[in-house]
């Protein structure tokens, strides 16, 4: 998968006038990534089908499998991989502002413009939801036919699927004007994000990332926090050790070897550390990979 530098995905819709599209993405390698960090202004639905994955937004991370519902809110810095030897999923990536209608009504005012403009955000994770899932698999089937007026079936089924979000799985409220400030600062920190994607093995100061973005030290820690839930280090060792696990399981390479390359020079902090993140040292994941 090409590395996307620009963290803002950019979004072609194959309809400009209906501005919805559906895909299907198949991986087939425990430790490959799904989907690189980034964000982007459109809602996003990660259905998985098959297989599990480790899906991040934000901060936090989910570990879901087949049935489970994956909701990206607008400019939420998400990325994923892949868990399992197969995993399928749905993507359904939608324009909020088709959810308009021309006439000022009470759905307009208290539901549709709160989420259009962010103010309403949803969980990152939904499960076990059967009208969630009803509206999904439907919206899916009309999507994929597309029969006469499977636009106006697809639009009913967006809409059933934002009531029963709205009744169960509403996170927050987001403040009027926090939307615009929240893009404003991925905006900055997207190109550190990038160097650091790239640069991850090297040694990385805080000063020089803080420099990237045209912010103070003091300035820039903060906003990288708030926005990633994650300090610098914590996000750099993080990128880290996500590249470790792929060639501990995928390649001959010695544990030490691997942790030179990726920019640990201490193999006993290097190990601490991976099982902090993983759960499992080096040598145990390589041993269960060999016997896998």
């Amino acid at each position: 998968m090409d590395r996307n530098p620009d963290l803002l995905e950019p979004m072609d819709m194959p309809d400009p006038q209906f501005p919805l599209k559906l895909g299907t993405c198949r991986f087939e390698r425990v430790g490959t990534p799904a989907f690189y960090a980034h964000w982007h202004e459109h809602m996003e639905f990660l259905y998985i089908i098959e297989g599990s994955a480790r899906i991040t937004c934000n901060a936090d991370s989910y570990d879901v499998g087949p049935g489970d519902l994956i909701v990206v809110n607008c400019a939420d810095l998400h990325q994923g991989v892949c868990m399992s030897d197969r995993l399928t999923y749905y993507v359904v990536i939608f324009d909020p502002d088709l959810l308009h209608s021309h006439r000022l009504d009470s759905a307009e005012t208290k539901f549709i413009t709160p989420i259009v403009r962010s103010r309403i955000r949803f969980a990152n994770r939904i499960t076990g939801d059967a009208a969630i899932k009803d509206s999904l698999d439907e919206l899916i089937r009309e999507y994929e036919k597309k029969e006469f007026a499977y636009e106006l079936s697809v639009k009913s089924c967006l809409y059933r699927l934002l009531t029963a979000m709205l009744r169960g799985h509403v996170a927050e409220s987001m403040p009027e004007g926090e939307l615009a400030s929240r893009i404003r600062r991925l905006t900055r920190i997207e190109p550190v994000l990038a160097h650091i994607e790239a640069n991850y093995a090297e040694r990385l100061d805080v000063e020089t990332l803080a420099g990237i973005a045209g912010m103070s030290r003091y300035h820039f820690s903060r906003v990288f926090k708030e926005l990633t839930s994650r300090s610098v280090t914590d996000y750099v060792n993080f990128v880290r050790i996500g590249r470790c696990e792929q060639d501990l399981r995928y390649t001959s390479k010695t544990i030490s070897e691997i942790a030179l390359e990726h920019g640990f020079s201490d193999i006993y902090y290097f190990s601490r550390l991976f099982k902090s993140y993983r759960g499992v040292s080096p040598s145990s994941l390589r041993g269960q990979t060999a016997l896998a």
